[in-house]
C-alpha cells in the first residue's frame, strides 16, 4: 500500500499482524449522473420557485475556491431553472461567501461560475467594509449578527455549497453559507468563539465537535443568523470520490441540511470495534497536505482512533508552512491553560485550530513526517521526521511489543467512531 505525500507517495513496511485494519470511507456513487441528480433536487424545490416574481431580486450564495463544491456544475442548472420561471438574468446576483478569506481572482470566479462568467453579476462578500453590512439581531447565545446588504436586501435568497464534517461546528454546508460565509469578521469571530465554555479555564464545549449538531453551540449560532435571513431553500451537494457528486439535497434550508448531514455521516463514517495504539495517517497528498491549518483535519479525524496516549504517524508535507501567518505564533504558549486565557482574550479563528493542534499533541504523541523546520515541530508539541520510515523508528520505540495499527489513506475524508 501507498501512502500519498505532496505530490509523491510513501510505502508500508509494516507486518500484517500488525495491521488491525485500513481506515477508509466507501460511499454509495449512484449510476445517475451529477446534472441528473442536481436537476431532481431543484424540481423537488418547484413549488417555492413558482412563488418567486419576475421584479424579485434573487441572490445565491456559494463558496470560494477552498471549498469545492461542484459549483460550476450546479449553478448553470439552478440559473436556468429561474430563468423558466421568469426571473431574467440581470435579477440574479452570486455572492461568494468568503468569510473573512481573501477576495478570488477572475480565473478563480471563472472556475466558480463555469458558464455562467460573464453572464450573471458575481460579487465578493467584504467582512470589513462597514458600508456594505447590515445589522440583523443577535443569536440565542449573544453573537451580533452582521451580514452582507446585498443579501439582506434580497426578495429572495438561495443558499448553496457542499456538506461535510467540520471539527468543531460538526458539519460544513447549510447555514454556514450566512454565518461565517456572508458575515462581518465580527460576527465571523463570535460565532467561533461559541466553541469555547463560558468561564475562564472551562475549555472546549464537548458538544462542538465532528459530526455532532446537537446542543452544538457553534452550530446554534449559525443556524440562528441563518433564521434571520429566510433563505427561499438551499442546494447542497455531497462528493465522493474524485470530487464527484453523488448526493444533492434541496429544500428547506434546516430540514434538507439535516437531512444531508445525515447521509453524510452515514456514508463517510467508519465504525470501529476499539482502538489501536498506532495511527498511520496520509492526508491524501497535495492540496490536501498543502499547509498545517488544512493538515489537521486529518489529525482531528484520525485521533478518534487512537488509545490515551497512543501514536500517530501525521503524514503532511506543508509545503505552504502553516497556513497562516500568524498560526506558529501562538506555540509560545505551551501550557493549555495559558493558552486558552489568551485565546478567550484575543480570538483567532487559526488560534482555535493552534490550541486544537497542541491539545492532541499532549494527548497522543504526534510524529509529524513534514517539510515544516524540525524545531517548529518541537515547538508545537510533535515529532519531526523526514520520511515514513524515520517516523515507523522513532514510534516503534514508544509503541508496547504487541502493538497494532490502523491506516487512514485519505484522512480528511473519513470519520472514525468507536462503536
Amino acid at each position: 500500500m501507498k501512502l500519498k505525500y505532496g505530490e509523491t507517495s510513501f510505502d508500508i513496511s509494516m507486518p500484517p499482524e500488525r495491521l488491525r485494519g485500513e481506515i477508509a470511507a466507501s460511499p454509495a456513487v449512484p449510476a445517475t449522473s451529477p446534472e441528473e441528480l442536481i436537476a431532481e433536487a431543484i424540481e423537488g424545490c418547484a413549488s417555492v420557485i413558482a412563488s418567486f416574481k419576475a421584479s424579485d431580486r434573487v441572490v445565491i450564495i456559494t463558496s470560494d475556491v477552498t471549498r469545492y463544491t461542484g459549483s460550476e456544475v450546479y449553478l448553470p442548472i439552478l440559473v436556468n431553472r429561474l430563468n423558466l420561471a421568469g426571473i431574467d438574468d440581470s435579477r440574479i446576483e452570486i455572492i461568494i461567501a468568503l468569510g473573512i478569506h481573501r477576495k478570488q481572482t477572475e480565473a478563480e470566479h471563472r472556475r466558480i461560475l463555469g458558464p455562467l462568467f460573464g453572464r450573471i453579476k458575481v460579487t465578493d462578500h467584504e467582512c470589513d467594509d462597514p458600508g456594505k453590512l447590515v445589522y440583523l439581531g443577535k443569536t440565542s447565545g449573544g453573537v451580533e449578527v452582521e451580514i452582507n446588504r446585498t443579501v439582506a436586501e434580497a426578495d429572495r435568497v438561495i443558499l448553496t455549497g457542499t456538506i461535510g464534517f467540520h471539527y468543531f461546528a460538526g458539519f460544513g454546508g447549510g447555514r454556514k453559507s450566512i454565518l461565517p460565509g456572508v458575515a462581518s469578521r465580527k460576527s465571523c469571530m463570535a460565532s467561533h468563539f461559541a466553541v469555547l465554555n463560558p468561564g475562564e479555564g472551562a475549555g472546549k464545549n464537548p458538544k462542538a465537535v465532528t459530526g455532532n449538531l446537537e446542543e452544538n453551540p457553534v452550530h446554534q449560532a449559525m443556524a440562528d443568523a441563518c433564521a434571520m435571513v429566510e433563505p427561499a431553500f438551499i442546494l447542497n451537494t455531497v462528493l465522493g470520490p474524485g470530487k464527484r457528486i453523488i448526493a444533492c439535497f434541496a429544500g428547506d434550508w434546516a430540514t434538507a441540511f439535516a437531512d444531508g448531514c445525515r447521509f453524510y455521516g452515514e456514508q463517510f463514517s467508519y465504525h470501529l470495534k476499539e482502538k489501536a495504539d498506532l495511527v498511520l495517517v496520509s492526508c491524501g497528498g497535495f492540496p490536501k497536505d498543502i499547509n498545517l491549518i488544512q493538515a489537521h483535519k486529518s489529525m482531528e479525524y484520525a485521533s478518534q482512533a487512537i488509545r490515551d496516549g497512543g501514536v500517530m504517524i501525521l503524514l503532511a508535507e506543508c509545503r505552504d508552512g502553516y497556513g497562516n501567518a500568524t498560526f506558529f505564533d501562538w506555540f509560545r504558549y505551551q501550557e493549555l491553560s495559558a493558552f486558552e486565557s489568551r485565546l478567550r482574550s484575543h480570538y483567532e479563528i487559526n488560534g482555535q485550530t493552534a490550541y486544537s493542534l497542541l491539545w492532541k499533541a499532549q494527548s497522543f504523541r504526534i510524529i509529524l513526517v513534514s517539510a515544516l523546520p524540525p524545531e517548529e515541530v518541537r515547538t508545537m508539541g510533535m515529532t519531526p521526521a523526514r520520511s515514513l520510515v524515520e517516523a515507523m523508528a522513532v514510534a516503534e520505540g514508544l509503541l508496547p511489543d504487541d502493538f497494532a495499527a490502523y491506516v487512514i489513506p485519505e484522512g480528511g475524508t473519513v470519520l472514525p467512531v468507536l462503536s
